[in-house]
């Protein structure tokens, strides 16, 4: 679930966007618990991915008028 394309996410509805946001936000909470706990970061991408997807989230529902 790191990079999801734009096109599939305005595919969805606005319900559908909200789980998806609530579970990036919970898989990045999780990378940087790992981070603080190893004090070494093993996946970066895998960060930005998950940063990049929950902007793009934002910006489709907040084009759609949907409040979070």
């Amino acid at each position: 679930m790191l990079y999801i394309k734009i096109k599939d996410l305005r595919s969805l509805q606005s319900v559908n966007l909200k789980d998806k946001l609530k579970e990036l936000r919970l898989e990045l909470a999780s990378e940087k618990r790992k981070v603080a706990s190893t004090g070494v970061a093993s996946k970066v991408v895998k960060t930005k991915d998950i940063k990049h997807t929950i902007a793009r989230i934002k910006t489709i529902l907040n084009e759609r008028g949907v409040t979070e």
